[in-house]
């Protein structure tokens, strides 16, 4: 069973509130419309993609935004809410659902949602009946699409990169993910021959008590075993135990299923991961426009 819609927790939510006949917290809603539709343990944990709420604590939440707009429910006080007159007039006919097409009728919620939609100019006013993401995840979803693009972007220019560089690259997102000391000290890239299976050492920590060898491939094709059991050897015989091995591909079977073998602590980092961890740690990458959310400061408007 996936997690209902925020359209389909709109009836839930109306007859949780009703049964409670008081204001609840949109903890305690969410709560017990989980509980009401019998959501497992799993469902009720599942984040949004930024890890900020869970799915049926957001849905609820914009289930009762909605619902407020054509004045079904009401906010008593921040983060409360409780059903209205008209919201026991409506479940009294007993809906077998309760979506935007149904609020659609109610002349408040087409002046506050669907007119003011129309209003910012777009061609398709949300929300739309058939649309079941809410705004957050609609943003979200978005912003995970251009990071997408975004790495497929970074992976294109990596491949274009002189090796001895990308390696320089590497040590640079391991320095800006907190590795090392001061950029000067903190990491040294080897020569460009006679490495010995060894790209790039940096300091674990910044007083230097450990160090990581890196090895950095800038491959077209996936790593297989053999790689990734030569630089094995190459931390051996460097008395290492801890080692990162990045590639621009991505790894074989034998080569995930070898580095579970050895005593060795060693991470592979494939090229999707790389430019995750680029776009993060803003390495070849630069903030175009940064965009604020931002909601009703309820605090403000209370009487002192």
């Amino acid at each position: 069973m996936t997690i209902p819609s925020y359209q389909e927790l709109m009836l839930p939510l109306l007859q949780v509130l009703a049964a409670a006949g008081k204001e609840l917290h949109i903890k305690e809603s969410s709560q017990a419309v989980a509980e009401k539709l019998r959501l497992n343990e799993v469902q009720r944990q599942a984040r949004l993609p930024s890890g900020i709420q869970t799915y049926i604590h957001n849905r609820t939440g914009w289930a009762g935004w909605y619902l407020q707009q054509a004045k079904l429910i009401e906010k008593t006080k921040r983060g409360f809410m409780k059903i209205t007159a008209e919201g026991k007039k409506l479940l009294a006919t007993n809906p077998s659902r309760v979506d935007n097409k149904l609020l659609a009728k109610y002349p408040s919620f087409v002046e506050k949602v669907l007119k003011a939609s129309s209003e910012t100019g777009s061609e398709k006013p949300e929300p739309s009946p058939s649309n079941e993401l809410t705004p957050t995840e609609q943003i979200e979803q978005a912003y995970q699409k251009l990071n997408h693009t975004l790495a497929s972007d970074l992976l294109d220019q990596m491949g274009k990169m002189d090796p001895y560089r990308f390696e320089q690259l590497v040590i640079d997102l391991l320095f800006a993910m907190g590795y090392g000391g001061s950029r000067a000290e903190a990491a040294q890239v080897t020569q460009k021959s006679g490495d010995g299976g060894i790209d790039g050492i940096i300091n674990e920590d910044r007083l230097g008590l450990d160090v990581i060898y890196v090895q950095a491939k800038r491959w077209q094709g996936n790593v297989g075993r053999e790689p990734v059991q030569s630089f094995v050897g190459a931390l051996s015989g460097k008395k290492a135990n801890k080692g990162i091995f990045i590639t621009t591909s991505d790894f074989n079977k034998n080569a995930l299923e070898y580095i579970n073998t050895v005593q060795h602590k060693v991470i592979l980092i494939n090229g999707k991961r790389l430019a995750d961890l680029m776009i993060e740690h803003n390495i070849g990458v630069s903030t175009v426009r940064t965009m604020a959310l931002k909601r009703v400061d309820s605090d403000y408007f209370e009487e002192a």
